[in-house]
């Protein structure tokens, strides 16, 4: 026995003393690559700025070492930052060190307006430097393709496949499978086209959601041909032609006859090319450098850098209330109210990529917003979604700029509650219990809610439905009669927005500095500060592994397929506040 227990204790002691091994170990590689960041990049001369985007692109992203590792552990691409990209192309035109851009996309992970404002960039990059911009691809999704037209040259190799074929909108619907499990939804909403509901209601979109899904689909995808006619020299009637005949299943001489190709050509005749760009051997390598070096690369900027004038980018990215990786609304109040304060601060623009959420969330935040723009000027800038509690959080704001294919509006409240009872039930489970007052109980899920509870709860969302107008007509100057007429819940493009007062402009970020810039009354230049501040790197790893830790693990099980969209649209339902203002769970357009 006592040997036994003398074993047992060695092992425990030896399997701690090898975890602590390992963690010290773990923090010491995390640390060699937090200081690997840090190190300076140099940029050879005559190289190319390799643009691969592989991997999903979302607004920021901190200088995480973690996900580096991780990104190598898995074989997957880490995410990469809008804003780093972006700053990269503009590096790249005024760095006589690079000669061009070699583009390779072939499957992007991001909305339409992101991918929009990287094409805008790399034509303005090409206008402004005169230098060349050159795309390749095994395979060009449809997204990766509008975002290669901004190239000089399309490449694609024999064999390879392009999809251009229109765009779609799906929906997935969940109530066949909670009948079997004897779940009733119970809705409460205000609009027609609040149809944030529906995936639990129904078994396909009502003729209000087929509606409004089909105009705003139908006005991206008219943008988008609009777009590539113009860059391909062909004609949008040519286009759609071509889009009906389903390219990627044509011959490969097809693509290159319908103008959306200029050549087939296999990699290594694109890098002779290359090499023919920037004039040198075709024996030796070409100098080129990946965006996410390049990102770190210090480049001087003639007009910007030491200026006194200072131009805040506060981003909001993210469900509204409803999970650890969306928005916090005070966290976000706080930070908007900070810059509020800061007196060496001129303006703020708004960075808005949001579904919505909660709406007593979208409120807080709201507050915080208007009170900035009687202090200072406020602009909003739209990403792919700003939506329902992301329209209301835009609404006091000095301008709204947007994409034309932003989704944007959904102007309208709903509440969902579970009723489990007959899942409870079907295995025999009961509840039972004790109140003091008449709804001490509400909302309860075990059982449905009576006559009066309901009449209590539509009541509920009736007034925060015209709170919403109000809000929303206070912003854009008008009536509450006027914005109940393009709301009930409706998603608009930015496009559709414009004609219909929701949106002032049309642009990216961009346009929304030169808007906040000229209201400000900022004649020289300015500096950006990009709030709230992230995390060190140190930080980002403990938060990663804690608070992200069963983020990770799904993406690791599910990838990025339709069951992880499930699982999220699941938890949010489980995790979100009664009354939500946001768009239909999980909107997706190919």
């Amino acid at each position: 026995m006592k040997k036994f227990l003398k074993y047992t204790l060695a092992v425990i002691v030896g399997s701690l003393v090898s975890v602590g091994i390992l963690m010290i170990g773990f923090i010491i590689m995390v640390g060699i690559f937090a200081a690997a960041g840090q190190e300076e990049v140099t940029v050879k001369d005559n190289s190319l700025l390799v643009l691969k985007l592989d991997g999903p692109i979302v607004e920021r992203t901190p200088d995480d070492p973690f996900a580096q590792i991780m990104s190598e552990f898995t074989g997957e691409a880490a995410p990469i930052g809008l804003n780093k990209i972006l700053a990269s192309i503009k590096k790249a035109s005024r760095d006589k060190r690079i000669k061009g851009i070699y583009l390779e996309s072939g499957v992007i992970m991001a909305g339409h307006a992101t991918i929009e404002e990287i094409r805008n960039a790399l034509l303005e990059f090409k206008e402004k430097s005169g230098k060349f911009v050159i795309s390749f691809a095994p395979v060009y999704s449809q997204k990766s393709y509008y975002l290669a037209t901004a190239a000089d040259k399309i490449y694609l190799p024999p064999a390879g496949m392009l999809q251009f074929q229109g765009l779609s909108s799906q929906r997935t619907f969940f109530k066949g499978t909670l009948e079997k499990l004897g779940v009733e939804m119970q809705v409460f909403r205000h609009g027609q086209f609040k149809s944030a509901v529906e995936p639990f209601t129904r078994t396909e979109m009502s003729e209000a959601a087929r509606l409004q899904t089909q105009t705003y689909v139908q006005s991206m995808w008219d943008h988008i041909a609009a777009k590539v006619a113009k860059e391909r020299n062909l004609s949008t009637e040519a286009l759609n032609t071509t889009a009906n005949k389903a390219p990627w299943l044509q011959p490969d001489e097809f693509l290159v006859e319908a103008g959306l190709l200029d050549e087939l050509k296999y990699k290594d005749q694109v890098l002779k090319e290359l090499k023919d760009s920037v004039s040198i051997d075709y024996s030796k390598d070409l100098n080129s450098i990946d965006i996410s070096k390049y990102a770190k690369a210090y480049v001087p900027d003639d007009k910007r850098g030491i200026s006194k004038n200072k131009i805040a980018v506060i981003y909001a990215q993210g469900a509204i209330d409803s999970g650890q990786e969306g928005i916090n609304s005070e966290d976000l109040s706080r930070t908007i109210r900070q810059a509020r304060r800061d007196s060496s601060i001129d303006a703020v623009v708004l960075r808005i990529n949001s579904p919505g959420g909660s709406g007593m969330g979208s409120e807080i935040i709201w507050r915080e917003v208007k009170l900035t723009t009687e202090t200072k000027p406020l602009i909003v800038s739209m990403g792919d979604l700003a939506a329902s509690g992301g329209y209301y959080i835009a609404a006091p704001a000095d301008a709204i700029v947007a994409h034309p294919n932003t989704l944007t509006g959904s102007i309208g409240v709903f509440g969902l509650i579970p009723n489990v009872k007959g899942l409870l039930n079907k295995v025999g489970i009961t509840t039972d219990g004790v109140k003091t007052n008449k709804f001490s109980d509400l909302p309860s899920i075990d059982r449905p809610f009576r006559p009066e509870e309901k009449e209590l709860m539509q009541a509920y969302i009736e007034n925060f439905y015209d709170v919403f107008l109000q809000r929303c007509a206070e912003g854009r100057s008008t009536t509450k009669a006027a914005i109940d007429e393009i709301g009930q819940g409706r998603v608009w493009s930015g496009e559709n927005a414009i004609d219909i007062n929701l949106v002032d402009v049309l642009g990216g970020i961009d346009t929304a500095l030169e808007i906040a810039a000229e209201k400000a009354d900022i004649k020289d230049d300015y500096r950006v500060v990009e709030l709230p501040k992230l995390l060190s790197p140190f930080e980002q790893l403990m938060k990663d592994l804690t608070g992200n830790a069963s983020a990770f693990m799904k993406n690791i099980i599910w990838g990025q397929s339709e069951y992880l969209e499930i699982l999220n649209t699941v938890e949010s339902l489980k995790e979100s506040y009664p009354i939500q203002a946001r768009v239909p769970y999980e909107i997706s357009v190919n």
